[in-house]
């Protein structure tokens, strides 16, 4: 299998459906690659929709940051207001806006939020020295995770391995592109590593309702890790019940 090449046209906005039979996963379509995973969330059976603005936000049960620049990603997020709307819905429980009488609703949980490469960046808490020396690069900092920006090399060090992530996919490896990938350097007592490089690097973690992968499982046809994310999602939004492909 040879590297896939990223795309980044725009795919037709998708309206956002008012709750349907199951999570809806919102995907941020600010830069990267964002129509990659919308793919492959309809392939698990999964309903996802862009999100480019903080009213999108509010009408989606997670939320996937492709990967892309991050830096860019990060300025974007800060430009439309969206970096203190996801932080808000990550970080605390809140009222349902859907609500019928907006009284007595139950709050709705931590928003679920995976980062993948670029992903990973805007969601630790630290960077180390490998943040860009000319424009600093704006985080999220919502996961208890230090990391290093293209730990790997650049475009041309592009490579292709399978990882074993037992939680995610117990029966076999996991295939894994890696594009200028960042790498977890420390993560914190919270996090739990999911998946590791055959060297023991690892690359993939969770810490509760925040998932983050240093590749790009969206450029691959294993469909493990968003199966994963759609499954934590709806067991989370009281949509147990839904059958994931």
């Amino acid at each position: 299998m040879t590297l896939a090449t990223r795309s980044h046209e725009a795919t037709p906005i998708l309206s956002l459906p008012d709750r349907p039979g199951g999570p809806v996963i919102g995907v941020l379509a600010v830069q990267g690659d964002f129509a990659e995973h919308l793919r492959m969330l309809a392939r698990v059976g999964a309903t996802g929709v862009e999100v480019r603005t903080p009213e999108d936000l509010e009408r989606v049960d997670a939320l996937i940051i492709p990967g892309g620049e991050s830096t860019a990603i990060g300025k974007l997020l800060a430009r439309y207001g969206l970096d203190v709307a996801i932080v808000a819905r990550a970080s605390v429980p809140s009222p349902d806006p859907g609500g019928a009488t907006g009284q007595g609703e139950p709050p709705r949980p931590p928003l679920a939020i995976w980062g993948t490469c670029a992903g990973m960046i805007l969601m630790a808490r630290d960077i180390g020295d490998s943040g860009s020396k000319v424009v600093a690069q704006p985080l999220l900092g919502l996961m208890d995770l230090s990391v290093r920006r293209n730990a790997f090399g650049n475009q041309l060090d592009s490579f292709e391995t399978d990882l074993d992530a037992p939680v995610v996919s117990p029966r076999q490896p996991v295939h894994a592109v890696f594009i200028r990938a960042p790498l977890i350097e420390r993560a914190g007592e919270g996090v739990e590593i999911l998946a590791r490089l055959p060297d023991g690097r690892p690359v993939a973690a969770r810490q509760g309702h925040l998932l983050a992968t240093a590749f790009h499982p969206e450029l691959t046809n294993d469909l493990s890790f968003h199966r994963y994310f759609v499954e934590r999602v709806a067991a989370a939004t009281s949509f147990a019940e839904l059958p994931v492909r």
